[in-house]
């Protein structure tokens, strides 16, 4: 390292915001990106420790120290190279990954991480500036055919993958547009979806065909595919969205998470309202808004419900509330249980803990409030924690739209799932170990969400680049792709 004494002498700075009354009026992206001589000394910060641990917090296993250290020599195109090596959309985990590797950094031991988030996404963002990101095309074709299904960040990882490797790889999604949750899931404000449609260009280049508004096990049977392809990779993700079970659920206005966020998303492209929201537009315009789960989904609720211009917005967790500080000596470099504020919850928003939710209230079928109660956890007699309501504590909050994000039980079951036949494992994702990422069907592979439920976007990338390896090494015999 060419400055070892760097995280003694300069301050950590990550990116600042656009002030709150500013970006609540617009869906943009509102993260200010650091002048490079101020990345480049936030590089230097880095302290080119023994065992990196860094490299084991990140999924993507990320070589953290090396482009730190080619940033803070200003060889910026050979950053770039070395962050490509590991990863293949950089700038969506710079936005959208909670940052497991600064959690992981050494200096995180007195809270002064070296901002890695920011650095990477700081060398993508003046990759394509610069326009050192071009199509990487295969020098021969391998004669294979291969189809993906699902175009989350694991799919589309893997269908690089796969085609820079030379086969002929056909992606496979039932929505509109390409993305998965990276297009319906997460707002503009945080990702804006011209960074999909870019890479898709680049992947388009090196042989990727995308097909839109194809559901496989449905429009297109899984029998098909198998038939025609020389390898299927499932990467649908986990969809199947975990209900809330309460009297009352079905009055109008309770709603789950993704069904509001994707037609807020589908506006901001510029999709009229009939084709946004085809059963019925959800807005949070004036209304008081209960968003129950306390995850990343129901606080990317939180800041598209003010955006909207919410009367109120109010989020509820079942779970405690986390200390404001974890303890390190028990916990780092692992990713630690504290309280999170998020920028959309500096916006504005209500946060209240170990609340359960006991029935919707509403007269003549609409929804106008809910009954809580607290809870405290307590450890049972086999061991396991277990809710115990707190006498007393009942209480009702006003609400004309619920939101919930009480997070995904895993692949949706009906259509492909089923006409595939495949095994799946006890929490009802499709069976694959990380090995080889085949499934009991031959020719069928799976990664992503689908194979290990609810993640991150950094796991998802990561499994897809696996998978495509054993897909390529699978077919050929033998495999140039990295792990």
């Amino acid at each position: 390292m060419g400055q070892p004494t760097g995280f003694l002498e300069i301050e950590r700075k990550d990116r600042p915001y656009e002030k709150v009354e500013a970006r609540l009026k617009h869906w943009h992206e509102f993260v200010l990106p650091l002048p490079s001589a101020e990345v480049s000394k936030q590089g230097a910060r880095c302290m080119d420790c023994g065992i990196p641990f860094c490299h084991n917090g990140c999924p993507v296993n990320n070589l953290i120290p090396d482009w730190n250290e080619l940033v803070r020599r200003d060889r910026w195109q050979d950053a770039l190279e070395v962050l490509h090596s590991t990863n293949n959309f950089p700038e969506f985990t710079g936005r959208i990954c909670p940052a497991p590797c600064e959690a992981s950094c050494t200096l995180n031991i007195d809270d002064n991480p070296v901002t890695i988030k920011s650095i990477e996404c700081s060398i993508v963002d003046r990759g394509w500036d610069e326009g050192w990101i071009a199509p990487l095309v295969p020098a021969k074709k391998t004669g294979k055919r291969v189809a993906v299904v699902g175009s989350g960040p694991a799919g589309m990882a893997c269908a690089q993958q796969l085609a820079r490797a030379g086969h002929a790889v056909t992606l496979f999604e039932k929505a509109d547009r390409i993305g998965g949750l990276l297009r319906y899931g997460i707002p503009d404000f945080k990702m804006e979806k011209r960074l999909i449609d870019r890479r898709m260009r680049q992947m388009e280049a090196e042989g990727v065909e995308f097909r839109t508004g194809v559901e496989v096990g449905a429009t297109l049977s899984i029998k098909s595919l198998l038939e025609g392809y020389d390898a299927v990779a499932l990467t649908g993700g986990a969809e199947w969205p975990r209900d809330l079970e309460v009297p009352g659920r079905e009055l109008s206005g309770i709603h789950f998470a993704m069904d509001f966020l994707t037609q807020q998303n589908k506006r901001v492209a510029g999709d009229d309202e009939a084709r946004a929201a085809p059963r019925g537009t959800l807005t949070a315009k004036g209304k008081h808004v209960v968003v129950i789960g306390g995850g990343d989904t129901g606080s990317d609720c939180v800041g598209t419900s003010n955006r909207q211009g919410a009367a109120s917005v109010t989020q509820l967790e079942v779970m405690p509330q986390p200390p404001e500080r974890e303890n390190k000596a028990l916990t780092w470099p692992d990713w630690p249980l504290k309280m999170r504020t998020s920028s959309s919850h500096e916006e504005g928003a209500d946060r209240d803990f170990a609340v359960l939710t006991k029935r919707a209230a509403g007269k003549a079928g609409k929804l106008s409030g809910l009954e809580c109660v607290r809870i405290d956890w307590v450890k049972g007699a086999d061991g396991r924690m277990a809710m115990k309501e707190v006498e007393g504590s009942g209480f009702e909050l006003k609400a004309d739209l619920v939101l919930l994000a009480m997070g995904f039980l895993g692949p949706r079951k009906p259509g492909m799932v089923e006409q595939s036949g495949v095994a799946l494992d006890p929490r009802g994702n499709i069976a694959a170990n990380v090995q080889d990422y085949k499934t009991s069907v031959p020719k069928l592979f799976a990664a992503g969400d689908m194979r290990r439920g609810q993640s991150l976007v950094v796991w998802a990338i990561r499994e897809g680049r696996q998978c495509a390896r054993s897909i390529d090494e699978s077919l050929m015999g033998a495999t140039i792709l990295p792990r």
